[in-house]
């Protein structure tokens, strides 16, 4: 198939109706796996050009947008990460690797805690745009070293830099030992994903629409606003997690969510939902583990079946 089709979901994934899907049962019963995906990047004040994207939509040196990242891993992430401990949530941390080198103390910590950390390139101003393939297995696998070496354990979720994913990221990260992608938003329950190398796959969701940034700068939503959106995406899914299992992801930013302003919004939010029970409060890692083996083989024949008869009415 074209890299056209392969970059509007047409190869990785096929239909595969809400309705007609095997239940998904989730540990203890649980209706809804509940991750908070903290994005903790490292951004260049004055990165490599690249021709698809500037990093900074002011000239350069772009002092706003540079300290406001910087005060996140100074200043937002101890905010953060008590408001998580709080509340008994380990992070999945969406890592620039770069950060191994910058703000060792932040990794401390978060191994302290046993957090998760998935790949989230090196950069966050270093894009995937305009690599060839090569080069983008270079990257993936630099990341790959760098986590492994300061951790002890090979990350196995991606999410691409500043989400610059190409036609052919999925199936170089399933090639470099990854079980899971971030880079797909299509959604509510994890699904399988045709890779290249046959190997079993699945995208986990991550919510864009949830996603801090998105909501605060894209959409310039107040924080209150924001709060009550992440209850009002739990309650939804909370409440269909009783027919199947679903998957709910708060994507964060250390410089968004924990600014002084917005902090108490996003506590509430996570003291509504953990005051509910059958959560599963999770990692993408595990999420993945789990459906991978308990649940992907009858997902794949389900998604067969429905296509091999043309689809559902």
């Amino acid at each position: 198939m074209a890299d056209q089709d392969k970059a509007e979901g047409l190869e990785y994934y096929q239909p595969w109706p809400y309705n007609q899907r095997p239940k998904i049962t989730w540990p203890n019963g649980a209706r809804i796996a509940l991750w908070v995906a903290p994005n903790i990047e490292v951004y260049e004040l004055n990165p490599p050009a690249n021709a698809s994207r500037t990093p900074w939509p002011s000239p350069f040196p772009s002092v706003a947008g540079y300290s406001i990242r910087d005060y996140g891993n100074r200043v937002g992430h101890m905010r953060q990460m008590k408001v998580l401990d709080k509340y008994g949530i380990r992070g999945s941390i969406s890592l620039s690797s770069a950060l191994i080198d910058h703000h060792p103390e932040i990794i401390d910590l978060c191994k302290e805690r046993d957090w998760e950390f998935f790949s989230h390139g090196i950069y966050n101003t270093r894009y995937t745009y305009g690599l060839t393939e090569d080069q983008e297995r270079e990257l993936i696998q630099d990341s790959i070293d760098s986590i492994k070496n300061a951790t002890g354990s090979a990350p196995v979720g991606y999410l691409a830099p500043a989400l610059s994913h190409s036609t052919t990221t999925v199936d170089l990260w399933a090639e470099a030992g990854g079980t899971y992608t971030c880079d797909l938003f299509h959604d509510d329950q994890p699904t399988p994903i045709n890779v290249r190398s046959g190997k079993p796959f699945v995208s986990i969701p991550y919510s864009l629409e949830l996603n801090d940034t998105i909501a605060y700068v894209v959409n310039k939503i107040e924080p209150r606003r924001y709060g009550q959106m992440i209850k009002d995406a739990f309650d939804r899914l909370y409440a269909e997690g009783a027919e199947s299992g679903t998957v709910m992801c708060i994507p964060t930013h250390n410089y968004q969510v924990s600014t002084p302003h917005r902090l108490a919004a996003f506590e509430e939010a996570l003291e509504y939902i953990t005051g509910h029970s059958d959560v599963w409060v999770t990692t993408g890692r595990e999420i993945a583990d789990y459906y991978l083996q308990n649940h992907y083989e009858t997902a794949t024949a389900s998604i067969a079946s429905i296509n091999a008869e043309g689809g559902a009415a």
